[in-house]
């Protein structure tokens, strides 16, 4: 084994530090921070607490969770602004919790992927625990522990009664009712542009035609801002957006350090030794792998098939990829600043042994075959 020094340790580190911001900020980091500003700023809270609020009926608000992060291609980090944004504009905590799971273990570009490169019934499978496990983390965790803002739940169904009749007048032929119907529009083009921006910029396509893309919905943004939205819509999206970033940048930047350091540190043949085998110990070490290890969205797939071929057994391949891309030291750190650390202890052990027993399941099954 080579002995590393504390400067090769410490530029392990900064080697991850750099190449997570030369290939995520720009085109990842910073539009997910732009939208959660939007989220924030610019959504009406009563039409998050309507269809996301915790007194939401859960088969309402948890497919929309689940659908809403299925056509989002980010990473953890990623996702974590995101689920801030609609978490401060009354989203339930189970809700938002399926929502932060399903965007980086099951967006639709990370389950085609799999399937290509490591086969599609490991991508079915992939895809049928990372739902169900977002939706039943969500419900517990909703279960163990109340809101720390819980609204009284008669309020709550004011607020939407109240909007719903303001929906019904809008429906009327007064002017009021166009206008606001013409603002729902503006709103959804202007949320269509930014998530473009931020699918789009995440791809894996051409940098020129990249370049072109984003500069064309970039330019498409500034004109729907100078005609859809008033200078204080938009001073107050900018302000949520900067009070997002400094809230969760610096976390993630020390994170990620850490993370490059760990990942230096670990023994070249961990693998080979210890999840070569369908075993607990294998699982749960695979899992364990996966946090440490981090790696953005997508890149989890090759390094998969990367550990396969170094010997890593069926059941623990699962594992590693159901907790790698969804938990990380970068994430757990922001996480808890968002919800509490309770929540985020409950949060991260639930991951940990449903990826582990479902990496035990999968494994017999494959191994009867």
């Amino acid at each position: 084994m080579i002995q590393l020094t504390p400067i090769d340790i410490l530029l392990a580190g900064l080697q991850a530090l750099q190449e997570y911001l030369s290939a995520h900020v720009l085109t990842c980091l910073v539009p997910a921070f732009f939208i959660a500003g939007a989220m924030s700023a610019l959504l009406p809270k009563e039409k998050i607490t309507k269809y996301l609020g915790s007194n939401v009926p859960k088969y309402k608000a948890y497919p929309l969770s689940v659908v809403a992060g299925l056509l989002l291609a980010v990473c953890s980090c990623t996702i974590l602004p995101l689920f801030a944004g609609i978490k401060k504009k009354g989203a339930g905590i189970g809700p938002a919790i399926a929502f932060l799971y399903t965007a980086p273990a099951t967006n639709l570009l990370a389950i085609i992927y799999t399937g290509s490169v490591l086969g599609w019934g490991l991508a079915a499978a992939r895809i049928i625990l990372s739902i169900t496990f977002a939706v039943l983390i969500g419900i517990i965790i909703s279960s163990f522990f109340k809101e720390k803002d819980d609204e009284d739940k008669s309020l709550v169904s004011e607020i939407i009664k109240e909007h719903e009749k303001f929906d019904d007048i809008g429906n009327t032929s007064s002017k009021d009712g166009i206008l606001r119907t013409l603002k729902k529009q503006y709103l959804l083009i202007f949320f269509a542009t930014l998530f473009a921006i931020l699918i789009f910029g995440a791809s894996k396509i051409g940098d020129e035609i990249k370049i072109i893309g984003l500069a064309i919905l970039i330019s498409l943004v500034l004109v729907e801002l100078k005609f859809y939205f008033k200078k204080d819509e938009i001073k107050s999206w900018l302000t949520e957006t900067w009070a997002f970033f400094k809230k969760i940048f610096p976390l993630l930047l020390i994170g990620i350090f850490v993370a490059g350091i760990l990942t230096s540190l670990i023994p070249e043949n961990f693998l080979a030794n210890y999840v070569g085998t369908n075993t607990v110990s294998a699982n749960l070490g695979a899992v364990l792998f996966g946090v440490f290890m981090y790696f953005p969205t997508l890149v989890e797939v090759p390094m998969a098939k990367m550990f396969l071929g170094l010997g890593m057994a069926a059941g623990p391949l699962l594992a590693y990829l159901l907790a790698d891309p969804v938990i990380s030291l970068p994430s757990i750190l922001v996480v808890r600043k968002i919800m509490g650390t309770k929540r985020t202890l409950a949060y991260a052990i639930l991951i940990t042994i449903f990826c582990t027993v479902s990496g035990l399941i999968y494994g017999f099954f494959v191994g009867m075959f």
